[in-house]
């Protein structure tokens, strides 16, 4: 406890503070004693000059007394106090100060400026003092800016208001005398509302109203007049009267409507401001006596809608004739015509206009009519308006009913009509019906229009079956339907002839006799009696031998025959009625019949969607006639290997040509075969027909297995299974499916969805009404129609919550704390599931406070009287319904209640901005709680020593806002007290204390706020705090700040503490959470500094606040569910999350369609009648999130509800989740999943289903998934199988490709999980075509070809064929070339033997197993327009090993020249390639080594301009020159000479020498002069094949040849060569050398050979004229070619296929040891040995080239160079294969063919 001590500087004093006592209630007084003697205690002598005090709690004030604020009981003692200062001097002036210019009184208008004048005359030695009093207040003009002194005296308010008005007085003080006058300000404003409006009903006058009122306050202005407004049914204001005297206090209106409200407003006086008026501050609400309605409902209509009900409908009565809130209409019927009473309709929603009235009579004319009715009574009723019910179906069925059978297919019926008043409508006619004994579903019907002429109806029924017993009936109709059947008549056709006998055969078939056998016809049409059998011979009827059999005899011996015979055997059944058809066929005597022949010359034409007819040419027929024409087909997709069905036959018919095919499959391919058939059996197939399309139909059958199930609140979940593929009847593309569906019970409003995907077996229906049964089915379409519907499925919506609120909300308040709330049904479409009470919300329409609900259990209850509401508030009211699911739609719009006014509470903010020691000015703030109307403020004051009674009290107006007091004594505590009135009187008072001092300051902080441990709970803490000094101005309240630990903010938790309070809880914290608090004190000086942080504390747990949310319940298993959930945000766990628990209960939904219309009490129990008890599961286990629910009954339906547990509690269930258990996905992939390949295009998959206890239901199909291996996401396609299948033939396939193929199951749940990816492959088939072919380095006479591999291979490339012709012929032969490139690179090739301007075709293809389609292009060789002309003649000088071409620039052409190109060729061959290539343009010079050149060759050179435009024209060819080298000194002919000479005097010495031996042994025996000499012939190698090509491409050509030849030389160019071996067959072999060549140079290829076999040659062969020219061509060409120079020596072509008789065959040529004692022919020489060189072109003979036929001249024959590089030269092969060896990558095979134009 704190107290304020005050000690006035008189003398010393003793202090001792005994006790406190509490006087109001409100601040302690303290009891002093003065003493000299003080006790023995404890003394504190203290001495204060007076000015100098400076100690904490101890404040010196200006009439020197000392304040010690707050006191302890160490503060008694002894204080003495002295004056500091001495006694003033006295001094005398002249004049005296007056007021000469004294302020007038004043009215201003509010918010205007005042000025208040005080001019002074005084002695201008005397300083003036100005001081303004306000009401005896002295007015502090630094206080607020809107008042300003001048230093004359003047004073200025600004912004005045209603505080400025008062009685402002000047007083002047100065040595010279002091003076004061005094002026009266007054502000003028609006006037303020009348006061105390009320109204009551006029007890004089009926619909009148008597409105009085207080007289309003005329804000300091004269009122001019009032302006009463009126708002009738909550309409928008309008003026009543605009003219009330002011000096009225009440007024009468007249001629209102039933309920209204008034607003007074008054209006001052015009110069004021135009038309200023203040309205009143509360409407006056006043509802006159309702009457019922004047005026009956408007626009009555009625129709028929079924044939039992009419629709009325109807329009509200005007609102001026209403007369009151209509409470509903009152719907009055009956019998048109008929003395019958009425029956009635009370409808209770005022909103509603129409009805449907129900069980009405069967088309019956009604008089109906309408009346509103409100809390008055009923009105008048609307004029009276007619309908029919519409038609019904008879009730009775025809009577008099007689059958009789007519003939044997047609039965005769006769009746009479039904009485019409059994008919319920017109009678549109009769139908007869029947139908075959236990086959009711197929009736024959007959319509016969009604007789209304003829008491007796006849009819008959036609295309029965014949001697068949049926049950005959007769019926009534009208335009709704059918009536009931008469009860059957059972009776049978008249008998008839019988068909046709069945499976006429003949067996034992001899020269004179044969056997005939048969079966009962098909069709016997009445009782079998006999047979007849007859035969004849073919075409001779006069032959014919008939027999009569029993009826019980089935074969015959036909004897008496004449041998080879053609008979014609009939046989035939008979009844009474006769004989019948007649089946027969021809046989010949003693040739057994034999097996048919196929028919042939199958056409096909009308085709359509089901049918066909073809033509056919019959086949052999085996002798015997054909009993039957077989028709099989290939369906679907057509391939070789496809299945070949039958689908049609015809018997009986031997000399038909033609049929017609029915039961066909719409827009299905087909490819036809027949068969024959005769009595010995079926003939082979014919050839196929023609693939045809048959045309589109609409679909035959509907989906199947139909199921609706309940998806959501609204919609519903469809399933199917799709049509198979071949019931589409159409485009695939353009099938889908139509879903209609509507409401059970109504067949309006039918709506409809149509799913364009083929493969789509379910669709969502969204969009529907909640908790409402529809009825929906579905049918396939196509691009020609719609298929049949599907039997109807239904199905309900789940329970959701109202949609709407309930109806006729109304609320009266009762007291001045609540407020009774009454409210109607929720309409039936709305609901949405079972009604198991209300709520009411709630809130304060000035506040944006939480609404606040008010629950009502049971749908019986519809009022409820709110409590505990605030006083005198106006509220806003709706209600609203829930069901299980949870809480429905508010009411709309929203009800407007104000609870009745009360005492207010107290004032509240009361501050005191202004303290002087002897005035204060007090300023509040109106009552938090009002409670009503503020009519007046009340303030007393007096000294907080002084008695009550010695108060001070004021009353002031409603509107004020301050008080100043004045006439205070200084330094004296003063309590003030302010209190507020309503009508209902004086409410609390707020008190405060106040110090009149100037010395104030702002409060010191509170001590550590604490929290003790037993205080804290899990949402709040209650704080404790030791208050600090208040700076000798009481605090007037503590603001306490929380924040929330880490990282939060401080927030205000609240500003309006009590002042007294040392403790405070602080709420609405969250459980679980860390806090820290500070608390400030305010006082009238402003706010102190925080005090220090607490302590963190931690609110304890509590139960979670949130349920979790359930993101999924789907079936996993047939008896299980699996769960998955979203767990709620830790922060509404409230605590450390220890589990979850799942409840589950099965659902009755049959029960609960019965119990929507029930009512109850109690929702709990009535609720349990309808759901078991639910199951809970304890999941302990904190992380989890989903949980598979198991043991749960099959088909059934289950509520499945979520929630969350920690250590203090449970929290909320979530939301239920529905789901129906007993329908799950497959568990497991199928098994053994096999592929096996068929075709390039097709894959064969089989599998096993899953297993049994993994399927959960029945596999309604598979899936197949299948894409390319490594390429799933660009190539994964999906195949369907709707039928469960155990295997499916995927085609159109990728050849040769690797695919991945999984295989899935599905039910009616949806997809089970996909089988491991097995992985297959496609047989190789043809590639495609290469992907492009290109042309480059085009001369006069080659081109370089590049070609692009297959787009698809289809298998492994194994080569390419390139074959090229001129498009005209050349020289009149076309020459068409083959080559097949081996190997799948390189892929280009150089042609070099080309003819000058011709334009060439060239076409390519690769080969898998087979060749593939080729592409093709044109080129023409020889420059281009605009290409160079051709340079100058190249001329040569040789220097040394070098040779340099020289030349002259020619005609650039279009573009300039780029570069320049040297070709060369061997002189004795006709084809260039190219040496040199990128001579750069400025050069017309090029020197070149001779290593590049084959030495001893001699060449031809010429040059080419390249530019822009591609290769020019080439120079003339240079001079010819040959590569030879300068000889070496042991070559000179000098150096052989005598080389010579010394060995031939070697020679003659030695053969002297050997002579002198031999003279010296004459008689020595004679030595055998025989000798055996072999000779080893030694291959002579001149080098390797010269190559003349671009560099960087390796070239490849026949080169190298390593041949074997005799030790025989001819002379050519000057040099010594061999001449060329005669090659056996089988002996050549192509091989190929990648060879670089870094300078474009003529580089020698390596281990390359061109071999010869051993074979025995005449040694006549290969003489030194090979090269001669042949006397026999003259004129033509010269050809130095090897295989011209053997092909024009028809000896020589002889001689290398067969061997001379006597001719020794000699040894191959090469470097082999020779074996003296057994000698035998040598192999192939190895490789490295010496090679022979052959020129370029000449032609090394192969077995195909001497082999084949040669037509054209020699001279003709071309030369192809091979080249691994763009192409050096081509050759031609022969039509036989080649061995090749060697790893070479490329081979070719050459093919020549000439072809004579």
């Amino acid at each position: 406890m704190h107290y304020l001590v005050f000690l006035r500087c008189t003398r010393r004093i003793f202090l001792q503070i005994l006790r406190a006592e509490s006087q109001f209630g409100f601040c302690p007084i303290f009891t002093l004693f003065l003493s000299l003697s003080p006790p023995p205690l404890p003394q504190v002598n203290v001495c204060w000059p007076v000015g100098s005090v400076q100690l904490p709690r101890f404040t010196l004030l200006e009439s020197g007394s000392l304040l010690v604020s707050p006191s302890h009981l160490s503060d008694a003692g002894t204080y003495t106090c002295w004056p500091a200062t001495p006694e003033p001097g006295v001094s005398m002036f002249s004049a005296r100060t007056r007021i000469t210019k004294p302020p007038v009184d004043q009215s201003v208008i509010k918010g205007t400026k005042a000025v208040m004048s005080c001019g002074v005359t005084h002695d201008p030695s005397v300083s003036v003092r100005y001081v303004w009093e306000k009401s005896g207040s002295v007015v502090d003009v630094s206080t607020s800016p809107r008042l300003r002194l001048d230093p004359d005296g003047t004073l200025h308010l600004s912004q005045t208001w209603s505080g400025d008005i008062g009685t402002y007085t000047c007083r002047v003080t100065s040595v010279g005398g002091n003076d004061s006058r005094s002026a009266h300000l007054r502000v003028r404003q609006l006037p303020h509302a009348p006061e105390i409006p009320s109204a009551a009903l006029s007890q004089v006058e009926k619909r009148a109203i008597n409105l009085t009122w207080a007289q309003a306050f005329d804000g300091n202005s004269p009122l001019i007049r009032y302006i009463l407004e009126v708002s009738e049914n909550n309409a928008p204001w309008t003026v009543l009267l605009a003219n009330i005297e002011p000096e009225w206090t009440g007024v009468t209106v007249e001629t209102l409507v039933n309920s209204c409200q008034f607003s007074l407003s008054p209006i001052s006086l015009p110069y004021l401001s135009p038309l200023s008026l203040s309205p009143s501050l509360s409407p006056t609400r006043l509802s006159l006596p309702e009457e019922p309605p004047s005026a009956p409902p408007q626009t009555v209509i009625a129709s028929g809608r079924t044939n039992q009900s009419i629709m009325i409908q109807w329009q509200p009565p005007p609102e001026s004739h209403q007369n009151g809130p209509l409470q509903g209409y009152i719907i009055r019927y009956c019998l048109s015509g008929l003395p019958v009473d009425c029956q009635m309709k009370n409808i209770t929603r005022p909103d509603q206009n129409n009805l449907l009235l129900e069980d009405l009579i069967i088309w019956t004319n009604y008089e109906m009519e309408v009346a509103a009715y409100n809390r008055a009574g009923r009105g008048t009723y609307s004029h009276k308006v007619t309908e029919w019910t519409l038609q019904g179906v008879p009730t009775v069925p025809p009577g008099n009913v007689q059958a009789e059978p007519f003939n044997s297919s047609t039965v005769r019926l006769t009746w009479s009509a039904p009485s019409p008043q059994f008919i319920n409508g017109i009678n549109q006619g009769y139908k007869l019906l029947a139908w075959e004994a236990g086959q009711e579903e197929d009736v024959t019907m007959v319509t016969v229009r009604p007789n209304f002429q003829d008491s007796v109806h006849v009819g008959y029924v036609t295309g029965l079956k014949k001697f068949t017993e049926y049950y005959i009936s007769v019926l009534c109709f009208t335009t709704p339907g059918d009536g009931p059947r008469s009860p059957p008549h059972r009776l049978r056709t008249h008998e008839d002839k019988p068909g046709a006998v069945g499976h006429l055969s003949f067996t034992e078939i001899l020269d004179t006799s044969l056997k005939v056998s048969w079966k009962d016809p098909n069709e016997k049409n009445g009782v079998l009696t006999g047979y007849r059998i007859s035969w004849e011979e073919f075409n001779r009827t006069n032959t014919r031998v008939t027999h009569y059999l029993p009826n019980l005899t089935q074969e015959y011996r036909v004897t008496g025959l004449t041998a080879l015979t053609t008979y014609t055997i009939q046989v035939a059944g008979m009844t009474s009625k006769g004989q019948g058809q007649l089946s027969s066929s021809t046989i010949s005597s003693g040739v057994p019949p034999e097996m048919p022949g196929p028919p042939t010359n199958i056409a096909i034409s009308n085709i359509g969607p089901r049918s066909v007819a073809l033509q056919f040419k019959p086949g052999y027929d085996g002798k015997t006639s054909i009993s039957r024409w077989q028709v099989e087909a290939q369906i679907g997709i057509i391939g070789e290997n496809e299945e070949w069905v039958m689908v049609h036959q015809l018997p009986n018919e031997p000399d038909a040509r033609s049929l017609e095919v029915l039961d066909l499959n719409p827009y299905t391919s087909y490819r036809f075969r027949m068969r024959q058939v005769n009595i010995v059996g079926t003939s082979p197939p014919s050839q196929p027909s023609r693939k045809i399309q048959t045309l589109q139909a609409p679909p035959d059958i509907s989906p199947y297995n139909v199921t609706l199930r309940t998806a959501s609140e609204t919609s519903l979940w469809l399933r199917w299974v799709p049509l198979p593929e071949w019931e589409y009847n159409g485009d695939q593309e353009l099938v889908g499916y139509r879903v209609q569906y509507s409401r059970e019970t109504s067949k309006e409003g039918v709506l409809s969805h149509v799913i364009s995907d083929r493969l789509e077996r379910e669709f969502t229906i969204e969009d529907l009404e909640e908790w409402t049964e529809y009825e929906v089915r579905v049918q396939a379409i196509n691009g020609l129609g719609s298929g049949p519907w599907s039997q109807p499925v239904q199905g309900r919506t789940r329970e959701s919550v109202p949609s709407c609120g309930p109806t006729n909300v109304s609320a009266f308040a009762t007291t001045s704390s609540s407020i009774l709330v009454r409210w109607g049904e929720v309409p039936q479409t709305d609901r949405n599931g079972l009604i198991l009470g209300y709520k009411v919300v709630y809130k304060d329409r000035g506040s944006d406070s939480v609404p606040q609900y008010w629950e009502v259990e049971g749908n019986t209850s519809h009022s409820v009287q709110l409590s505990g509401l605030g006083k005198y508030v106006l509220y806003e009211i709706q209600v609203l319904a829930f069901t299980r699911i949870g809480d429905g739609r508010s009411s709309r719009p929203s009800i407007l209640e104000r609870t009745l006014d009360d005492v207010p509470g107290p004032p509240v903010g009361i501050l005191f901005p202004e303290v002087r020691t002897g005035s204060v000015r007090l300023i509040w703030q109106p009552p938090a709680q009002p409670n009503g109307i503020i009519l007046a403020y009340q303030i007393t004051h007096r000294r907080n020593t002084s008695n009550s009674n010695a108060a001070t009290v004021d009353v002031l107006s409603p509107s004020a806002r301050q008080y100043t007091a004045s006439g205070l004594k200084p330094e004296s505590v003063y309590v003030f007290r302010l209190t507020a009135q309503t009508r209902k009187g004086w409410g609390e008072a707020a008190e405060a204390l106040v110090v009149t001092t100037e010395k104030r300051a702002r409060p010191q902080p509170a001590s550590r706020p604490t929290v003790p441990q037993e205080d804290v709970q899990a949402r709040s803490v209650m704080l404790s705090w030791e208050p600090g000094s208040d700076g000798l101005s009481p605090v007037r309240y503590y603001t306490v700040q929380y924040r929330e630990l880490p990282d939060s903010n401080w927030t205000v938790h609240s500003a309006s503490v009590n002042h007294e309070a040392s403790s405070y809880i602080v709420d609405s914290l969250k459980p679980f959470t860390s806090y820290q608090f500070r608390v400030k004190a305010t006082n009238d000086i402003g706010d102190s500094e925080y005090s220090q942080e607490s302590e963190a504390v931690t609110t304890l747990q509590d139960a979670p606040d949130k349920a979790p949310t359930i993101l999924s319940v789907t079936p996993h298993t047939t008896t299980s569910v699996l769960v998955r959930w979203e767990p709620p945000a830790e922060k509404q766990i409230n605590g450390v999350l220890l589990g979850f628990r799942v409840r589950y209960r099965e659902l009755q939904y049959d029960r609960l369609r019965s119990f929507t219309i029930r009512t109850i009490n109690s929702p709990a129990s009535n609720w349990a009648e309808l759901t078991a008890p639910y199951s809970v599961r304890n999941l302990s286990e904190s992380s989890l999130t989903q949980y598979e629910l198991d043991n749960l009954s099959k088909h059934k339906r289950y509520e499945i509800r979520l929630s969350v547990y920690n250590a203090v509690g449970e929290g909320p269930t979530s939301t239920p989740q529905e789901v129906f258990v007993g329908e799950a996905v497959p568990t497991a992939p199928p098994q053994s999943v096999t592929i096996q390949s068929s075709t390039a295009t097709q894959l064969d998959v089989t599998w096993s289903p899953p297993p049994l206890d993994s399927q959960n239901g029945d596999i309604q199909g598979y899936k197949i998934y299948f894409w390319e291996f490594q390429l799933q996401n660009e190539t994964e396609r999906l195949r369907t199988m709707f039928l469960p299948e155990l295997g499916v033939k995927i085609k159109n396939l990728t050849g040769y490709t690797t695919y991945m193929i999984s295989v899935a199951a599905f039910n009616a749940a949806g997809d089970g999980p996909r089988s491991p990816p097995t992985r297959g492959r496609t047989q190789q088939a043809a590639p495609s075509r290469p992907s492009f072919l290109h042309f480059s380095e085009l001369t006069t006479t080659s081109v370089n070809m590049s070609w692009g591999e297959p787009g698809q291979a289809n298998g492994i490339i194994e080569g390419y064929r390139l074959v090229y012709e001129p498009c005209t012929p050349v020289d009149g032969v076309s020459k068409i070339v083959t080559v097949d490139v081996k190997g799948s690179t390189p892929l280009w090739m150089k042609i070099k033997d080309l003819a000058d301007g011709v334009t060439y075709n060239f076409r390519i293809r690769a080969k898998t197993l087979t060749y593939g389609p080729e592409v093709e292009a044109n080129i023409t060789t020889g420059p281009g327009e605009g290409a160079p002309g051709p340079p100058g003649e190249p001329f040569i000088s040789r220097y040394g090993t070098a040779l340099t071409l020289h030349w002259t620039s020619g005609d650039p052409g279009r573009a300039p020249i780029t570069r320049y190109v040297i070709e060369a060729r061997p002189s004795d061959e006709g084809l260039w390639d190219i040496l040199i290539k990128d001579i750069p343009k400025e050069v017309t010079s090029y020197t070149l080594n001779l290593d590049m050149l084959r030495e001893g060759v001699t060449y031809d050179f010429r040059v080419i301009g390249v530019n822009d435009y591609g290769y020019g024209s080439p120079s003339a060819p240079s001079p010819s020159i040959s590569a030879q080298k300068v000889s070496p000194f042991y070559e000179e002919w000098w150096f052989l000479v005598v080389i010579a000479l010394v060995g031939l005097i070697f020679i003659l010495l030695l053969v002297f020498i050997l002579i002198i031996r031999g003279q010296s042994k004459k008689y020595t025996k004679k030595a055998d002069s025989g000798s055996h000499s072999n000779s080893t012939s030694l291959p002579l190698s001149h080098g390797e094949m010269v190559r003349l090509d671009e560099g960087r491409f390796p070239a490849l050509e026949l080169n190298n040849r390593r041949l074997s030849v005799k030790n025989s030389f001819c002379r050519k160019n000057g040099i010594y060569t061999r001449s060329p071996p005669r090659p056996s067959p089988g002996s050549l072999h192509y091989s190929d050398e990648d060879v670089s060549t870094k300078y474009n140079d003529l580089i020698p290829a390596e281990n390359s050979s061109l071999t010869e076999k051993h074979s025995e040659i005449s040694d006549s062969q290969g003489s030194d004229s090979e090269y001669e020219v042949d006397q026999n061509r003259g004129g033509q060409q010269k050809t130095h070619s090897f295989v011209n120079h053997y092909i024009s020596d028809p000896t020589y072509y002889n001689s290398w296929r067969r061997q001379q008789k006597g001719v020794s065959r000699p040894p191959a040529y090469g470097y082999t040891q020779p074996e003296p004692l057994h000698p035998q022919p040598l192999g192939l020489a190895p490789q490295g040995q010496g090679t022979l060189f052959r020129p370029k072109g000449s032609r090394t003979p192969t077995p195909s080239l001497l082999s084949c036929s040669v037509s054209e001249p020699p001279s003709q024959h071309g030369t192809l160079l091979y080249s691994s590089r763009p192409p050096s030269s081509l050759g031609c092969s022969s039509t036989q294969q080649p061995s090749y060896r060697g790893a070479s990558p490329l081979s070719f095979e050459p093919r020549l063919t000439h072809c004579s134009q």
